[in-house]
Formats: C-alpha cells, sequence, structure tokens
C-alpha cells in the first residue's frame, strides 16, 4: 500500500503536510474549501481550478522514486502480489511496474474521458491541455473532460474492491507514505490475516486506533505483535530494506538504470517536438499569406 509519501522525493508534493502540501498551497486558487478542487459537483460547475492545479501535478517530465523501484524490484523477484496506490501520478507505471500488478485506487492521469458521457479522450489530447492549463469539453456533451482521477462524490474504480481478496494470500504487507486518513483505502490495513505482519515506512506514525480489531498495534497492547513502524522518508526506509534483503546494489541499478532510459526517451521526444515545431514554422513562411494583402484581396471581391 502506497501513498503521496512516495513521490515527494520526485518533487511531487503530498496533500496534508503542513507548509509544503498541496491542501496548504491552494488559496490562490479562491476555493470555498480546499478540498473542492477534487470535488467533483464543484468541477462541473467550475473546472478551471482543477485544470490550474493538474498543470503542476502532470506526470510530463517526474522521475520515478527509489520507492517506486523498490516495488519494482519485488516484482522482478516474483514478491509482489499487488501494489494499491492512492497516488494518480503514474510513477509506478513508468517505473516499470506491470499494469496488472497495480490497483490505482484512486485513478491516474493515465486515461481520461467525459464526466457524463464517459466518451473516452485520447491521453495525448488531453495532456495538450493541462500543460497549457485550458480546460478540455466534450464534443459531444460540452461538458469538462476529466482525467479518471476519483474525485470527492465518486464512487472508486471496480478493480480496487474486485482485488481486495489479494489481501487474504499475503505473507507480508507495507505500507508506505501514507496519512491512512482517506477511506476506503486507510482501512485495507484489517484486510490482512491477524497472523500477517504490517510493517509501516512512513515520517510519522499514523492508523493507530484504540481497538484491537482496527489499525496498527506497535505496542503489542493487543498482544498481536506483528506491526513494526521505520520512521524515515520512505527512499531511506526501502534502501535500508534492500541493503538488510542483500539488495542495495540491485536497487541502486534499477534506479540509475531507470532514469537514465527515461531521460534517454524525453531527450528523444523534445527532439521530435523542436523538429515538428521548425518544420511547422516552414510551412507557415511559405504558405501563409500576409494579413493586408489577405484583406485588399477581400476588398476587391463584389458578390455578384
Amino acid at each position: 500500500m502506497s501513498g503521496a509519501g512516495i513521490s515527494t522525493a520526485a518533487g511531487i508534493p503530498d496533500f496534508r503536510s503542513k507548509d509544503t502540501g498541496l491542501y496548504a498551497n491552494l488559496k490562490k486558487y479562491n476555493l470555498p474549501y480546499v478540498e473542492a478542487i477534487f470535488d467533483i459537483d464543484y468541477f462541473m460547475e467550475n473546472p478551471e481550478p482543477f485544470y490550474t492545479l493538474a498543470k503542476e501535478l502532470y506526470p510530463s517530465r517526474f522521475l520515478p522514486t527509489k520507492t517506486h523501484y523498490f516495488i519494482r524490484l519485488l516484482h522482478e523477484k516474483k514478491l509482489l502480489l499487488r501494489s494499491f496506490t492512492q497516488n494518480i501520478d503514474t510513477l509506478e507505471r513508468l517505473a516499470g511496474i506491470p499494469d496488472e500488478k497495480l490497483v490505482e485506487a484512486h485513478g491516474s492521469f493515465a486515461t481520461a474521458s467525459c464526466i457524463k458521457c464517459r466518451k473516452v479522450v485520447d491521453p495525448d489530447d488531453i495532456k495538450d491541455m493541462l500543460l497549457r492549463a485550458e480546460v478540455f469539453w466534450c464534443s459531444d456533451c460540452k461538458l469538462p473532460v476529466k482525467p479518471d482521477i476519483t474525485f470527492f462524490g465518486q464512487s472508486l474504480p471496480k478493480r480496487f474492491y474486485d482485488r481486495i481478496e489479494d489481501f487474504e494470500s499475503a505473507d507480508l504487507l507495507i505500507i508506505l507514505g501514507t496519512s491512512l486518513a482517506v477511506q476506503p483505502f486507510a482501512s485495507l490495513v484489517d484486510e490482512v490475516p491477524d497472523h500477517v505482519p504490517r510493517l509501516l515506512i512512513n515520517k510519522e506514525l499514523v492508523g493507530v486506533h484504540r481497538s484491537p480489531d482496527v489499525g496498527f498495534d506497535f505496542k503489542g497492547k493487543y498482544g498481536k505483535k506483528r506491526d513494526v513502524a521505520l520512521l524515515e522518508e520512505c527512499d531511506t526506509g526501502v534502501e535500508m530494506l534492500a541493503d538488510l534483503l542483500g539488495w542495495k546494489t540491485e536497487l541502486e541499478e534499477l534506479h540509475q538504470k531507470g532514469h537514465a532510459k527515461l531521460k534517454a526517451q524525453w531527450t528523444a521526444e523534445n527532439v521530435i517536438e523542436e523538429d515538428i515545431k521548425a518544420l511547422a514554422e516552414q510551412l507557415d513562411t511559405k504558405l501563409n499569406i500576409p494579413e493586408e494583402k489577405e484583406s485588399k484581396g477581400a476588398q476587391q471581391v463584389e458578390p455578384k
């Protein structure tokens, strides 16, 4: 299970940190309340704030963190049953974690559709609009198109509920970088059997409740003695864990090679974009008729 804390090292803000979190920096959008930017009813009436924010959040040039590559390493070692994430940034995909291993509980930027008719939009088309902070309107409904991110007031993806049964088969649950403040995701920690150990890697303790059946019991108060907390930044925590497992070198190599591959890919894409832009400018120069001549020509044509 993972949350925004695994992506902060990539430069993506989490939601609830006091001074640096996303919600702490939304005053400039003049929202009625901070969560409104992810409220489906508010979005239908006023999509501009979300599109403006989405430009900052869009995973166009963010690189996966070591934590993302640690999850990838678990997969390569055939130890990853499933990765449930609250994140919408698609960095798991960029790190090379297969789609079938992912459950994006709150959706992602990977796909987009009309909020009414559900018409699917080409991801590249909406990407262009998001990066310009311009609202994409459905050509059929004339209502705003939205990346398939789960907003307040919307149901979670069907896949989330379909895959909850995976927890019954787990023999270890690792929880990374989440405040466990949002349901129903937070309650997933209780879906593993009572004998299954649970490891929290996070900057602070979360998920502690006054009940033997809900949340963590780090002090062994209720006799289970299966919960462990490592209070560190996620990347630091997975580095420590990889070292203990004898995987430190493999993690470093996966991280470095992954970044090199993505940077090379982005460089190639930039070159292609610049070439296309240059060709377009050349065509404009050759084909465009100056406005003054076009205007005079129009004045000379008399209707018959």
